[in-house]
C-alpha cells in the first residue's frame, strides 16, 4: 500500500544478517525466534516525512485521473479452471494483485492470499478474483511478504484451516498465533524452511511495515524463492523497489525459471520509486535475477496510485521487447489465468495470455 502517516524520516542504511553457511538445512517448520523490535536499520532510504506527506496532499496524486479510468472494462480478466499437476510440474494461477495459486512439488501454495472485495483505506477491486475459493484444492502452504492490508488479508485468512503451514517475515508470527494458526514459521531473509520437500527461502526486498499508527517497520518485508526436488525455482518478489538485492538473489539462488514480479503502483515515482518497481524496473530486476521467465502481477486489481489502469502492461510489454526477451517468457497474464512450466523444460504451454 501507499506509505501513511506516523512514520519517521530517519536515514538508515542497508543492513543485512550474514548469510547462511553453504549446505545450512532448513529451518524446520514452526520454530521459534526472538526478534528486535525495529527492522528500521533494513531500509535503504529513508521513509517519507512531512515535507513528502505534504506536497502529497497538494499533489492529490492518489489514483488515476478520469482518463486513465478509461479502459477499466479492458482490464484482462479470464478465469479459468486450475490445470492438473503432478509433483514434478509446476504451474502458477493469477487470482489478482499478489496473490497466486503455485502448483510446485506436488504442494498447493498461496501468495499473499487475498480474496476479499475491499481492503481498509481503498476503493474496492476492479477485477474480480480470479479463482474461486472453493474451486481451491487443499492448501498446503501459504507465504506471506509483508503485512500491509494488501497483502495481508484477515478475512481470507480465516477460511484456511489453522494447521495449514505459514512462512512469514520476522516478527509477524504472533499476528497469526493470536488466530489460532499453529504451524508458523518467521523467517530473516536469507532464512530457509522445508515444507512438503519443497525449500523456501526468504530473501530481501526494499520496502516496509505497518499496520496501525504505532507498528512502522515491526515486522520485517521480503520475497520468497520456492524450489522443488528437481531444482525448479520460482520467485514471488512481494513488494518491492528496484535495487542490488536482485543481483544477490540470483547470485544465491541461481536459475530462476519464473519471477513473479510487481510492476503497477508506481506514480508519483518521487513518492512510490524506494518501494515499488516501475515496469520497466520489473524487466531490469528480471535480468539481474537471471529468471528466465517473468510474470508481472501487483497492478489491474486494486487501484493505488496514480498511473492509467492499462499503463503498467502496455510499458512491460515495451521494456521486454527493448530488452531483447523472447515474448514467450514474458507472462503477462489475465487475473484467473495459468501457465504450466512442463517437465521438460520446453517452452510452456498458455492457458490465458492477456489482450494486445
Amino acid at each position: 500500500m501507499t506509505q501513511q502517516a506516523e512514520q519517521q524520516q530517519t536515514t538508515t542504511h542497508a543492513c543485512e544478517p550474514p548469510a547462511p553457511r553453504t549446505g545450512q538445512p532448513p529451518r524446520p517448520p514452526g520454530t521459534a525466534r526472538i526478534w528486535p523490535t525495529s527492522f528500521a536499520d533494513r531500509l535503504t532510504a529513508p521513509l517519507p516525512g512531512l515535507r513528502a506527506f505534504a506536497r502529497f496532499a497538494r499533489e492529490g496524486a492518489l489514483r488515476p485521473r478520469p482518463e486513465g479510468l478509461a479502459d477499466l472494462r479492458r482490464l484482462p480478466y479470464e478465469p479459468g479452471p486450475l490445470p492438473r499437476v503432478d509433483h514434478r510440474t509446476v504451474a502458477v494461477t493469477w487470482a489478482g494483485h499478489a496473490s497466486w495459486v503455485v502448483r510446485i512439488g506436488g504442494l498447493t501454495v498461496l501468495t499473499d492470499p487475498v480474496w476479499s472485495r475491499r481492503i481498509l483505506g481503498t476503493p474496492a477491486r476492479v477485477t474480480p478474483v480470479g479463482v474461486a475459493w472453493s474451486a481451491l484444492p487443499r492448501v498446503d502452504a501459504v507465504v506471506i511478504s509483508h503485512n500491509h492490508y494488501d497483502h495481508l488479508d484477515a478475512p481470507t485468512l480465516r477460511r484456511l484451516p489453522r494447521d495449514t503451514p505459514v512462512l512469514v517475515p520476522a516478527g509477524l508470527g504472533r499476528w497469526f498465533t493470536r488466530r489460532r494458526f499453529s504451524r508458523v514459521t518467521e523467517l530473516d531473509w536469507w532464512d530457509g524452511a522445508d515444507v512438503g520437500g519443497v525449500r523456501f527461502d526468504f530473501v530481501p526486498a526494499h520496502h516496509w511495515s505497518k499496520r496501525s499508527l504505532t507498528d512502522t517497520c515491526r515486522t520485517l518485508w521480503g520475497g520468497w524463492v520456492m524450489t522443488d526436488a528437481d531444482g525448479r525455482r520460482v520467485y514471488f518478489a512481494g513488494d518491492t523497489g528496484y535495487g542490488h538485492w536482485f543481483e544477490r538473489i540470483g547470485a544465491r539462488h541461481p536459475g530462476i525459471d519464473l519471477a513473479l514480479l510487481p510492476i503497477g503502483a508506481y506514480d508519483p515515482r518521487w513518492w512510490l520509486r524506494d518501494v515499488h518497481c516501475d515496469p520497466e524496473e520489473a524487466v531490469r530486476a528480471a535480468g539481474d535475477l537471471g529468471a528466465r521467465r517473468m510474470a508481472p502481477m501487483h497492478w489491474g486489481t486494486f487501484l493505488l496510485s496514480a498511473e492509467p489502469v492499462l499503463e503498467p502492461l502496455t510499458r512491460v510489454r515495451a521494456a521486454w521487447e527493448k530488452a531483447g526477451r523472447p515474448r514467450e517468457d514474458l507472462w503477462d497474464l489475465p487475473v484467473g489465468a495459468s501457465r504450466v512450466l512442463e517437465r521438460s523444460d520446453d517452452p510452456a504451454r498458455p492457458s490465458g495470455s492477456a489482450p494486445a
